[in-house]
């Protein structure tokens, strides 16, 4: 591919695990989630965006549904930590197998 063309990259998303200690539960339809998934998304200005999923608290499989992600330090350097990781092995790739 020539170098003088512009590639159109609409979306870098990425799955990070919550850790146990930092989980927590919010409601939605009278009914209570454990989060324990980020979806973090790099948008077109540089900024992060963050959305929370997870399982019924009381079990079985539920929808999925997302949860915002409450300003909390060690939220935001999860979601932080997850990007640079993230970018260092997008950065170390080695090409399609």
């Amino acid at each position: 591919m020539s170098s003088d063309v512009a590639i159109d990259v609409s979306a870098l998303a990425i799955n990070v695990t919550i850790p146990e200690g930092l989980r927590w539960t919010d409601t939605r339809r009278g009914e209570e989630f454990t989060l324990t998934t980020l979806n973090v998304r790099l948008l077109p200005d540089g900024r992060l965006a963050a959305k929370a999923y997870g399982r019924p608290t009381g079990g079985g499989r539920g929808t999925y549904v997302s949860f915002p992600v409450p300003n909390r330090p060690e939220l935001v350097a999860l979601v932080d930590s997850a990007a640079r990781r993230a970018g260092a092995l997008w950065a170390a790739h080695r090409g399609l197998s």
